[in-house]
């Protein structure tokens, strides 16, 4: 089976399983791009297929990106690669295999996954926009922080609020993104910023003194 044949079959065995979950494509980690990122409330969780027609060349790569950003992880395959796919992932992610039986498509679990330990919050939260990461701080009653960088802002968030309701207002926010109003938000987003910038500098000019005459 080829990619495109895997996928619908796929989100549909996903949704059924997980229920309530949001699925993105194709999204960039570090040096690699995951085929299948799914959010559920409480954990990101990565897929990687590879059909019948791929092989395991890049997965090396792959799987220290997703084992940096997911904090569970599958493998999808067609079922050639079933007799030999656990020698090429380690024992924490789970394996799924998608085939072809008298017309049907059907997709199996070979192995479920488990928690994945190199997982770092830090590296999920460089994929929030930063409207999102204001969102965040007003939720945990913190300053905006306008003038400071995204990094310093995520470095903020791990600092003063617990990891794990975090990790569930981080994952609220991806649930809730809108592709379509990326331009809107920005231009929002970057008009606060302005105002709140040309406001500071006002109100920190040093005055002019006047001389006294005499």
């Amino acid at each position: 089976m080829y990619d495109r044949d895997i996928r619908e079959p796929l989100f549909d065995y996903l949704e059924e399983r997980f229920g309530k979950c949001r699925i993105f494509e194709e999204k960039r980690m570090g040096r690699s791009r995951a085929d299948i990122i799914m959010v559920l409330e409480d954990r990101l969780i990565g897929l990687e297929i590879k059909s019948d027609a791929d092989t395991y060349e890049r997965l090396k790569r792959q799987a220290t990106d997703y084992n940096k950003f997911c904090d569970y992880i599958y493998i999808v395959i067609g079922k050639s690669h079933s007799r030999h796919v656990s020698e090429h992932v380690a024992k924490c992610w789970g394996i799924l295999c998608v085939s072809e039986t008298e017309g049907s498509i059907e997709v199996s679990e070979l192995r479920e996954a488990g928690e994945n330990s190199k997982c770092k919050l830090e590296n999920q939260l460089a994929w929030m926009w930063r409207p999102e990461l204001a969102h965040m701080l007003a939720l945990n009653g913190l300053p905006r922080y306008r003038e400071k960088s995204k990094q310093f802002v995520q470095d903020k968030l791990m600092e003063r609020v617990d990891s794990s309701v975090l990790k569930r207002q981080m994952c609220d926010e991806l649930f809730e993104r809108d592709y379509t109003l990326w331009d809107t938000m920005m231009e929002e987003y970057r008009a606060q910023t302005k105002k709140s910038a040309r406001t500071i500098t006002v109100a920190t000019l040093p005055r002019r003194r006047r001389r006294r005459r005499r």
